[in-house]
């Protein structure tokens, strides 16, 4: 399955960009008067290869724990992770309150929670183990596991899109996932550690510099092939950035548009863009995270942020918020007058 999404994944066609540039040049305002969101329009055009649409949605919240929670990199205890899960399902995270206001699904998905979860309608189990292992100390998970965990996101991903989804929102939930992120990130990027770690869920200073040497004992550990995406998650990653960078792949080669989160998910896109480099055409950058090294993975992408809140919880929730703006740039795109439909005099010829 991931080599042939890697082989459906292809560069966008050239002129589409050109058209629907030309479309919006048409509109009743100034050209660009609109600013981003008329790029947001185009590449939304530029993805689907016609006329943009954002009707349904739909966010994928995938949550796992990590063994590097062993070295105590994280302010809080790894069992939150399967309390955040039930809070999910239940309907009362942000995430929850965000995509209810956007008119978005939510799909929650078990890759690989430690704690005990409840059996529940709402919960996909796509698990490969009851968290990764201890990337200070080895690899995160076997070869198998990664690409099984990719696999089953892209799954995922392809089924909503066969159910009508036009737009991925990735999202996350996992003790640990921000030191899994910096590693990645680092690997990735060749950034130094300590540029890519950040604070994740509110450490002081010294648990940042007992982060940071953790990230390097990862990376000097495991040592893994930067320019090979399987490696990389195997050696450093999650399983639910495996997850996300399944959903990614699916996205960009089904030709729907992917919104990025934050640090987590845009790791995961560097997962993804190191294994399919035409794949980052489809993402789209909801916000900047206070994550340092969230401005690294997305300078490396080539991708701006829309948004800039101050936001650093994850769980999709930028995407979310992205949502509203996405469809107000398609609906401009389709709804807006032109300037000989409405009989408004167009600019004067130079």
């Amino acid at each position: 399955m991931l080599s042939k999404l890697r082989d459906a994944i292809a560069a966008p066609v050239a002129d589409t960009g050109a058209s629907a540039r030309r479309h919006l040049d048409h509109l009743t305002k100034p050209p660009g008067s609109l600013g981003r969101l008329e790029e947001i329009a185009v590449r939304l055009a530029v993805v689907r290869g016609g006329p943009p649409r954002v009707e349904r949605p739909v966010v994928f919240v995938f949550a796992a724990d990590h063994g590097v929670v062993a070295e105590g990199v994280s302010a809080y205890p790894q069992i939150v992770t399967a309390q955040m899960v039930e809070n999910f399902l239940a309907g009362g995270a942000a995430i929850n309150v965000l995509a209810r206001q956007a008119g978005a699904r939510v799909v929650v998905a078990d890759f690989g929670v430690a704690g005990p979860l409840p059996r529940s309608a709402g919960l996909i189990d796509c698990a490969l183990a009851r968290g990764t292992d201890n990337i200070a100390r080895g690899p995160a998970m076997s070869t198998e596991q990664a690409i099984l965990a990719i696999e089953r996101g892209a799954a995922l991903a392809e089924a909503a899109i066969a159910d009508g989804a036009d737009l991925l929102v990735t999202g996350e939930m996992g003790i640990g996932n921000t030191t899994a992120a910096s590693a990645t990130t680092a690997v990735v990027t060749g950034a130094d550690p300590a540029a890519t770690t950040g604070r994740g869920t509110g450490i002081d200073d010294g648990g940042w510099r007992h982060k940071v040497d953790v990230v390097r004992r990862a990376l000097a550990v495991n040592r893994p092939n930067a320019a090979d995406g399987v490696e990389v998650l195997a050696s450093v990653g999650g399983f639910e950035i495996g997850g996300l960078a399944g959903v990614i792949l699916a996205g960009a080669a089904h030709r729907v548009p992917v919104v990025l989160d934050g640090f987590i998910t845009t790791a995961a896109a560097l997962v993804a863009a190191t294994l399919a480099p035409n794949a980052r055409h489809a993402l789209f950058a909801s916000h900047r995270s206070v994550e340092p090294g969230h401005a690294i993975a997305l300078a490396h992408l080539g991708l701006e942020p829309y948004l800039d809140l101050g936001l650093r919880l994850g769980e999709g929730t930028g995407g979310a918020l992205f949502i509203p703006v996405a469809r107000a740039a398609a609906a401009i795109y389709s709804e807006m007058a032109t300037f000989k439909s409405a009989g408004v005099s167009g600019p004067l010829e130079p």
